[in-house]
């Protein structure tokens, strides 16, 4: 199933993926923020459960900011 996730905090808007009934996830995408980066974070996470993507990105920060892109997919991942 696809699912949707606004961001808070973060130079990206949302981020879309969709999420197997086994809790694995594919074609992450980010809408706005820093685009080969964040291309490259979906490539790496994609096929990957959401419990070990929130355990490798939760609590990453960019800059001043408290959160970060990474961040909110880990948020994003187990919110649904």
């Amino acid at each position: 199933m696809t699912y949707t996730y606004k961001t808070s905090g973060t130079c990206s808007s949302k981020i879309t993926f969709d999420k197997d009934e086994n809790g694995v996830v594919t074609n992450v995408a980010f809408t706005g923020g820093c685009n080969g980066n964040l291309k490259a974070i979906g490539k790496l996470v994609d096929g990957m459960k959401a419990e070990e993507i929130s355990k490798i990105l939760a609590g990453n920060t960019c800059g001043f900011r408290k959160t970060s892109c990474a961040d909110q997919l880990a948020k994003a991942v187990l919110s649904v």
